[in-house]
């Protein structure tokens, strides 16, 4: 009997997809929201919820602490924790930030929305694809 050696050799491993990244504005107000915050934080926290008209929402918090398995993202100066259960729905979004004489909010340009609701506050997301590159 022959004594097979089944041990693969180290993979390389690929490059992992940006989550997110952040506009000039949005790190910017995200800079002058946190200093402004009445005790200092690890960085936002972002992430999908279930709800709206579209079926999925996002949420900007602050956060205490990253969690174990949280995603986190230096950009700009800024540090985005990412709620591990959503980083396959922001692969490759950009947070924005846009301020008119009427309002002013952050805006999610994600490329996995698929549809959104009239009033803009609930969309519809996809888990990003995997891809061969």
């Amino acid at each position: 009997m022959t004594d097979l050696n089944l041990t693969a050799a180290p993979r390389a491993r690929r490059p992992r997809p940006t989550v997110v990244t952040l506009t000039d504005a949005a790190a910017a107000r995200v800079r002058e929201i946190m200093g402004k915050a009445e005790k200092p934080y690890a960085g936002l926290r972002v992430g999908v919820k279930n709800g709206g008209c579209a079926g999925s929402e996002y949420i900007i918090e602050y956060a205490e602490a990253a969690g174990p398995l949280d995603e986190v993202v230096e950009d700009k100066g800024v540090t985005i924790l990412i709620e591990p259960k959503a980083i396959l729905f922001l692969i490759g979004t950009v947070i924005d930030y846009e301020a008119t004489k009427l309002s002013a909010k952050f805006v999610f340009k994600n490329p996995n929305e698929t549809d959104a609701c009239g009033c803009g506050e609930s969309v519809t997301i996809q888990p990003a694809a995997e891809t061969d590159s």
